[in-house]
């Protein structure tokens, strides 16, 4: 899509501390919720959400055809335990939401230890560890523990019950839209289901509502979408209900496990060379020896969705350490422990660095091609040598004029130069100033 040069978009102002200790305290308070992909937990996470931000929640009814998927009945649990025969709790509910299989059916009834053990999931390489497990669409009961702790259970009969409930009810999103300059919008999500777990997606969800309170407060050339989803069928029930506007984005990131100290990673949408794929690999790959640029691949979180073959959406998927690659993924290890301020707030700025090529991006034209312009005697070259600002956005001027040919756009620039898009786009609005760059003339389709 050709647009006209957007002018110089406002930098932004340096992510630091507060930022990071604001969204920490988001994920904080939202961390105890028990949630699932339907239920009660979803919907208070929302509430909270729409403290910091504003959020239209739509309703999805049991039942209903998502493409292949069927929304499964409401989930809600009130409490759970293991009790040994003298009354004495082995495992309960209220002490961690980990510890019930997620979408577990309800069950009461004394069970020898043999018996139990076939419902009771550990990892026994963390015994220390509870881990995260779900049934969603195969009823069954079950409990998550520490394995040390099942190994200290003697052989015995024990008192077990899980107080929950399937209904039919309704499947929960919400969504805040940013209306911008133009109707063409970038799409940002992350799964609202998982219980529990500070880096994912606790921190994304943090991330996602203070990337919206952010952009609020600035001008926008495009839209954005802001979905707060429950993971695979959230994401298909969203994608249903708008599949006659999704031509609309042009730009999308999923966001998860983006509070921890590893990467950052950036898995490519399934197009692999998106405008989005390019901007986040300038942002990524300037990021040291910990970054990581991935391929697509059909497994992840709700990209795969967006990114499927009927929609081919250009989504990719924004983390810290990769999802699966950390001990701490999918289990209790995944505290507040693990997620910290700076690294959040590390993360705000490099999704923040991405929405300012989206926004900033144009294609300009030499407008005196033939050679060198001469830019002392316009005040754009400085007299004085030595100076490695001055030499740092001289040579940013000279790659710009030099690029300038109509074919080349500020991110083919930076690509190109390995200069920092914030450079190349502040020389480009300079030099425009200054008569000599325009709007490249739009090309025919």
């Amino acid at each position: 899509m050709e647009q006209a040069s957007p002018g110089p978009y406002p930098a932004q102002p340096a992510a630091g501390d507060d930022i990071g200790r604001d969204i920490y305290a988001l994920a904080e308070k939202i961390f105890p919720i028990s949630r699932s992909i339907t239920g009660d937990g979803v919907r208070k996470t929302l509430d909270i959400l729409a403290e910091h931000i504003e959020l239209e929640r739509h309703e999805v009814p049991s039942g209903a055809q998502v493409f292949d998927w069927t929304v499964p009945r409401e989930w809600n649990i009130r409490a759970a335990s293991i009790r040994d025969m003298q009354g004495r709790t082995i495992v309960d509910f209220a002490d961690s939401n980990l510890h019930v299989l997620n979408y577990s059916v309800p069950f009461k009834g004394v069970l020898p230890l043999s018996e139990l053990r076939k419902h009771i999931h550990t990892l026994p390489e963390q015994p220390q560890a509870i881990p995260y497990r779900t049934s969603y669409y195969a009823e069954d009961w079950g409990f998550c523990m520490a394995h040390e702790r099942l190994e200290e259970m003697p052989d015995a009969e024990y008192s077990v019950e899980i107080d929950s409930e399937l209904k039919q009810g309704s499947l929960t999103y919400g969504e805040c839209l940013l209306p911008g300059e133009t109707d063409r919008e970038v799409l940002l999500s992350a799964h609202i289901c998982h219980p529990s777990m500070a880096n994912d997606n606790c921190s994304g969800l943090a991330m996602l509502a203070f990337l919206a309170a952010g952009l609020k407060k600035r001008p926008r050339r495009y839209s954005y979408r802001f979905l707060f989803a429950p993971g695979t069928i959230g994401a298909l029930a969203w994608l249903a209900r708008n599949e006659q506007r999704l031509g609309q984005i042009d730009h999308g990131l999923a966001l998860s496990c983006v509070g921890d100290g590893g990467g950052p990673t950036y898995k490519r949408s399934r197009r692999g060379d998106a405008f989005i794929d390019r901007a986040m690999a300038l942002v990524v790959g300037r990021r040291g020896d910990g970054a990581k640029l991935l391929d697509f691949s059909p497994y992840g979180y709700d990209e795969r969705q967006f990114c499927s073959p009927g929609f081919n959406l250009p989504v990719g998927l924004f983390q810290r350490s990769a999802f699966a690659t950390f001990p701490e993924y999918h289990s209790s290890a995944d505290d507040l422990s693990f997620i910290r301020p700076e690294h959040l707030a590390a993360s705000y700025r490099m999704i923040m660095e991405a929405i300012e090529i989206i926004e900033g991006d144009w294609t300009p034209i030499n407008l005196c091609p033939k050679g060198e312009p001469q830019l002392g005697r316009r005040g754009l070259y400085s007299a004085r040598g030595g100076n490695r600002s001055t030499a740092s956005s001289t040579m940013a001027m000279l790659w710009v004029l030099n690029l300038a040919d109509g074919d080349h756009s500020l991110l083919a620039m930076a690509e190109r130069s390995g200069l920092p898009f914030g450079e190349l786009a502040g020389a480009a609005a300079l030099l425009r100033e200054h008569g000599l760059l325009a709007d490249a003339p739009a090309r025919r389709p």
